[in-house]
């Protein structure tokens, strides 16, 4: 995850290592026993399972600083379960543990959007590398709701090989099928009960503060609050300013609302007027260094505040070895904030607003979003999008792009940037209807001379995703009539190079996806790189060279292999290809079956109408039944495509080459007989999306005489409908 600003790398650093130990730390060894057999015996995942407050974030810190593995350790936060957020800062965290390749991994996270399918697999491939044992701690795991991250992480859990144990720290049961990992001894667990201190463990974590109590008023003290790590730690903050200990311990509760009352009634009364509104001020940050508090609050100090506070009270945690971030306790912060909430709820605000321009000063933009949204200005939150929306899409993190631009609301149809994150958003969700509609919003509030051509890619991939070849021809002839290949990033080149490769311009589609490829390397753009030799190897492919589709689709399949995404579904259409072209028929047929897996996952219908054309093609060829019903299944895919392009063809030709089509598909070479002025005029409108009758009605003509004249285009191009064409006239350059 690239970082620019050196106080940001510090602050990110603070997810990945365990929290520092309180002062009054006490070892728990019935507890440590529990996590170290799960450990010895391999157990796949250790589960710590407690409500709040019970001290599960201590009690790992503190066993694995005993222990000799190597220890990845991830702060999970709410805006990590952005699944590419969630694998980056996974990946790093595991890379500064062991000498995985996290550099390798990282784009295979980006690339893929973080599609658990894929990081998964290229993470269990990489940790499999790794001899020595290593243990994965997820604390907070419960703030993952993404169901991608619950379906990864089970995976993850499944997969890993036998030297890695994951540890997850939650205050709920993940979404797992555990009774699957307990009949096969496969999990230890450790749950609210078994966090309870009992007397001995409450008198170390007290200290001097139950000095004074003899056993009996300690054993109900513990009685009070079930024992429950925060509540004994309230009561020890009470205890030291008791008069008389029995008489607190009689009317103390150890419940929640125990939290809320002790915060009024005593935590307020022992601090300052000063120290109790710096404590509500800054109870909007979710972390907390000297330099941010001042910056907030108005104040200064704050770095020496944070740290005698942190020395003497237990609710405020250090997050590094330098003591310069913090972070409150869940429970503290939330009270804090209900409390500012309810003492001067007109200033919150403000304090977001001073937040965000420190955040924004230092680099983060992210977090500057997050403060000037939360304190109502959607219109400066937008604003800081046009650096930071960049950013997330490049870095894969669309839930987090998408999450901060629900909240701008109607603002975002105001301005041109957020328009068109929010068409790329949804286009990568698989919603090509709605990317077209804010694309369309986009260019309805674009300013006079505002440059287009970071739309362009966009446009020519809702084209191809809803298969109209003709639409994303034309664009792409534009692109090419210009310089804008070399002066934009590759994926404008990758489109580009696709939409001539559907549309059977082979010559085109070579020079666009050759000039990708390179580009995309340069960029370390690596799922570009990929689709620009998928989209080489459909040109060989269709140009009939079965040799050069061979090498072609393997050198596809090769290096998504080598970037770790090889279960990437924009690989799906080059083991096709390899399956339809390859001499090994157990190969053939295990490439087929794997194309059809990643095909089906996300695909667009001309890619997945494609692959399974081909594989129906090899399947039959092998003499496997379920080859046929793949074509028929092809044939529905491309009847909802307005131009399907050379993908509708090869599909004919299979049909015919297998005796399901009368029409044979072939690629027409020559005319069976020249197109009339009138004729040609009738086929210049195929491609567009009208009917007959809009275009009788184009032309000052009948509907008859347009039909009549599509007969004739039909038969003359030696097709049977208009799709087929179509693609022929492209292939004798009429079109």
């Amino acid at each position: 995850m690239k970082v620019t600003a050196m106080w940001g790398m510090s602050l990110a650093a603070t997810k990945l290592r365990p929290p520092l130990p309180p002062g009054q730390l006490v070892r728990r060894s019935r507890l440590d026993d529990i996590l170290d057999s799960g450990i010895d015996g391999q157990a796949r995942l250790v589960l710590v399972s407690a409500p709040a407050g019970s001290g599960k974030s201590t009690l790992l810190a503190s066993w694995l600083a005993g222990r000799p593995e190597a220890v990845a350790w991830l702060q999970a936060e709410e805006s990590d379960s952005d699944p590419a957020r969630f694998w980056s800062y996974l990946v790093e965290a595991i890379g500064q543990a062991h000498p995985i390749a996290a550099s390798d991994l990282k784009p295979v996270v980006v690339g893929s959007n973080g599609d658990d399918l894929v990081v998964v697999t290229a993470l269990v491939n990489a940790l499999a590398e790794v001899a020595s044992p290593l243990v994965i701690v997820i604390d907070d795991y419960h703030l993952m709701d993404n169901g991608s991250v619950q379906r990864g992480m089970e995976r993850l859990i499944d997969l890993c090989p036998h030297q890695v144990t994951i540890v997850l720290s939650t205050r709920i049961d993940p979404p797992f099928r555990l009774g699957r990992l307990r009949v096969r001894d496969q999990i230890a667990e450790i749950r609210g009960a078994d966090l309870r201190f009992d007397t001995d463990e409450a008198s170390g974590l007290l200290g001097s503060a139950v000095q004074s109590l003899d056993r009996a008023l300690l054993d109900q003290l513990c009685g009070r609050t079930e024992g429950w790590a925060a509540g004994l730690v309230l009561a020890g903050l009470s205890l030291e300013r008791a008069t008389d200990p029995s008489e607190f311990i009689e009317a103390f509760r150890g419940d929640d609302q125990l939290v809320v009352e002790y915060l009024r009634d005593e935590f307020f009364v022992a601090v300052d007027v000063d120290d109790r509104q710096r404590l509500l001020e800054t109870s909007i940050l979710e972390h907390l260094s000297g330099a941010l508090v001042d910056s907030v609050t108005g104040t200064a100090g704050g770095a020496k505040w944070l740290s005698d506070t942190a020395s003497v009270n237990q609710l405020l945690i250090g997050l590094d070895r330098t003591r310069m971030w913090f972070r409150y306790h869940h429970l503290l912060r939330d009270l804090l904030r209900l409390e500012a909430q309810q003492a001067f709820p007109e200033r919150i605000p403000g304090l977001h607003a001073r937040a965000a321009a420190w955040f924004e000063s230092h680099g983060d933009h992210g977090q500057a979003i997050v403060h000037r949204l939360a304190g109502g200005d959607v219109h400066e939150a937008a604003q800081l999008l046009l650096v930071h929306g960049p950013r997330l899409l490049a870095s894969g993190q669309i839930e987090t792009l998408r999450g901060f631009l629900e909240q701008l609301g109607d603002v975002a149809k105001t301005m041109t940037w957020c328009a068109l994150l929010y068409g790329w958003c949804e286009y990568i969700g698989g919603s090509y209807s709605r990317s077209e509609y804010w694309l369309g919003i986009m260019l309805d509030v674009a300013p006079e001379g505002f440059d287009q051509t970071p739309a362009i890619s966009l446009r020519m991939n809702i084209s191809l995703a809803r298969g109209d070849v003709a639409t994303a021809l034309d664009t792409a002839r534009q692109v090419t009539a210009t310089d804008r290949l070399m002066s934009y990033s590759c994926d404008l080149a990758t489109a580009t190079g696709a939409a001539y490769a559907w549309a059977g311009q082979a010559d085109e589609a070579r020079r666009a996806l050759r000039f990708a490829a390179e580009k995309a390397a340069a960029e370390r753009f690596r799922t570009a790189h990929v689709l620009a030799l998928v989209y080489q190897a459909i040109v060989e492919f269709e140009d009939d060279s079965a040799a050069s589709a061979q090498t072609a689709a393997s050198t596809a399949v090769d290096t998504a292999q080598k970037f770790g995404l090889a279960a990437y579904h924009g690989v799906a259409p080059a083991y096709a290809i390899r399956a339809r072209t390859g001499g090994d028929p157990a190969r053939a047929h295990a490439d087929a079956l794997h194309a059809l897996n990643l095909a089906r996952r996300a695909s667009t219908d001309l890619a997945l109408g494609f692959v399974l054309t081909a594989c129906g093609d090899t399947l039959i060829g092998l003499g496997d039944s379920a080859g046929q019903p793949l074509l028929a299944e092809a044939r529905s895919v491309f009847a909802r495509c307005p131009d399907p392009g050379i993908a509708g063809r090869y599909l004919t030709r299979t049909e015919s080459r297998h005796g399901i089509a009368e029409v044979s598909g072939s690629r027409v070479a020559v005319l069976v007989e020249q197109l009339t002025e009138r004729e040609m005029a009738v086929l210049r409108y195929l491609p567009a999306n009208m009917s007959q009758r809009d275009i009788a009605s184009e032309l000052y003509v009948t509907l008859n005489t347009v039909k009549t004249h599509c007969r004739a285009i039909y038969r003359k191009l030696g097709v049977g409908d208009r799709k087929a064409a179509i693609q022929a006239a492209r292939d004798l350059h009429l079109l």
